[in-house]
Order: structure tokens, then C-alpha cells, then sequence
């Protein structure tokens, strides 16, 4: 039995380095975080930015999926196996359609949440769902289980992946909330290895956002 699990990974789907505005976490420092985690499959997910995607995965190629996490008009989308950024604040669909032309993978981000900056409509979230591959089923910093409940419940009623990811903005949020899996090195891959997905995780708890804000500040004054 563990010699067929020899080619997993425990995988981190949403987590933040320096190159989004709300983080100080610097590539090298989060790479030898997932080494003491042992996170080995990780995706940076910066904001509007994959300079901090790229930078890892030029240190660690086999660990890194190009990621990012894209600020729509309508909510925050997630896309894995990217090969240039998208700019912020695009229309939905037309975010989804530059995503396909890349062959992306398309994960909706914390669809329930509403304490984010920005909160996604029912009418949109249902016009999407034919459009994406998953849906962010347990984001380590939401403030209320129900949240991720909500999320879960709308991809079941979609037959949308399952994906969870930890948000993390710091190392200490790192590896909070991953998925042990098959290996993967595609959206085709990734695809196939979620049916085999195991789920392990925890809130984060409210606190942590001091931290995004802390970095925030200190962005602007340093």
C-alpha cells in the first residue's frame, strides 16, 4: 500500500509571497517552510502578480505550479498552470476566456466569504460554474466554517473539483489546509489527481489578517 503511495504530494493550492501587497513572505524563506511542512507540491498564488511563482519555480521546478489569484469586477477567481499574469479587475468572462486561451485550470476563490473585498453574486457564481474546473471548497482564513460549508454545497451541486487552500499570507499560515494526492504536472493531471484528493486542515483564526494589514502598512511607509 505505501509503496502505491510513493509518487504523492501534499499539496498547497492558495498562499502569498512578497510580491502581493498584503505579504511579506520572502520565495526562498517559503520554500524552506514547505521543506519543515512538508508541503511539496506548492502553487503562489499572488495577486495580480506571478513574479513570485516564477521566482520558485526557477529554485524548485518539480514543486512549483504557475499560479495566481485574479481580482475579477464580480469576485476572486484561482488558476493553476499559467504562463502570464492577468491583469486585475478584468469582466469575469473575459478573465475565464484569456485563462482557456493559457489551458489553465480554474478554481473560484472563497465564493461565500463575504468579510473579502470584494463578494461573489449568486447569479454570477451560478452563470460561471459551466466554465470553471473547481471551486476553493475550505480557505483556511475564512472567519466561519459555514463559509466553506456554503462552498462545498455549490460544488457538489455543479459537479465542480474540490480544491482547499490555506490563504496563506505568512509562514506560520502555511501547510494550514493542503490536499495529499497523486503527483501532478498539468491541468490534465491535476484533473485526475483530485479524484484521489485526501483533505487535511484548520482555520487559520480571525487574527491572522493582522498580519496582511501589518504588511500592508509596511509596504507603504518602508
Amino acid at each position: 500500500m505505501e509503496e502505491s503511495r510513493n509518487n504523492y504530494v501534499r499539496a498547497e493550492f492558495h498562499c502569498h509571497t512578497v510580491y502581493s501587497p498584503d505579504s511579506l513572505v520572502k520565495v526562498r524563506d517559503l520554500l524552506d517552510a514547505c521543506a519543515v511542512k512538508g508541503v511539496t507540491k506548492l502553487a503562489i498564488t499572488d495577486h495580480g502578480a506571478m513574479g513570485g511563482a516564477f521566482e520558485a519555480k526557477a529554485l524548485a521546478p518539480e514543486r512549483i505550479v504557475l499560479a495566481e489569484e485574479i481580482q475579477t469586477t464580480e469576485g476572486e477567481l484561482l488558476a493553476y498552470f499559467m504562463t502570464e499574469p492577468i491583469p486585475q479587475y478584468l469582466p469575469v468572462m473575459e478573465v475565464i476566456e484569456r485563462l482557456k486561451a493559457q489551458g489553465a485550470y480554474i478554481s473560484i476563490a472563497h465564493p461565500y466569504d463575504p468579510y473579502r473585498g470584494s463578494h461573489w453574486e449568486d447569479e454570477t457564481l451560478e452563470a460561471i460554474a459551466p466554465l470553471v474546473d473547481g471551486v476553493e471548497v475550505f480557505n483556511a482564513r475564512c472567519i466561519r466554517q459555514s463559509f466553506n460549508d456554503k462552498a462545498y454545497a455549490f460544488a457538489k451541486a455543479y459537479d465542480l473539483q474540490a480544491l482547499v487552500g490555506s490563504d496563506a499570507h505568512s509562514l506560520h499560515e502555511l501547510g494550514k489546509a493542503t490536499l495529499t494526492m497523486p503527483d501532478f504536472n498539468s491541468p490534465e493531471e491535476l484533473r485526475e489527481s483530485l479524484k484521489q484528493a485526501e483533505f487535511s486542515g484548520e482555520l487559520s483564526g480571525a487574527w491572522v489578517r493582522v498580519l496582511s494589514t501589518y504588511a500592508k502598512f509596511a509596504k507603504k511607509l518602508f
